[in-house]
């Protein structure tokens, strides 16, 4: 399954750099997805990931990367395994 990054982890004032919102293509199933692994794959390395919750009430759920996203990412496709 595949997914798009839609922004970063965030507050009022904070933003979180390795937390993700992703929007699954699929997003009434996306409670199914949780503790599944997520791929950012660029041209040169992959950032690996795991979805850890909900976000929200259409489908969005969270992921932690194993280090900060960069801005490029927002608006790209995930893998979701």
């Amino acid at each position: 399954m595949k997914g798009i990054i839609t922004s970063y982890r965030r507050g009022r004032g904070t933003q979180t750099g390795n937390q993700m919102i992703i929007l699954p293509e699929n997003p009434e199933k996306s409670a199914e997805l949780i503790g599944k692994k997520v791929i950012y794959k660029t041209k040169t390395k992959e950032i690996k990931g795991e979805i850890t919750a909900l976000h929200g009430n259409k489908g969005a759920v969270r992921a932690r990367f194993e280090t900060g996203m960069p801005g490029q990412s927002l608006l790209r496709e995930v893998i979701i395994e």
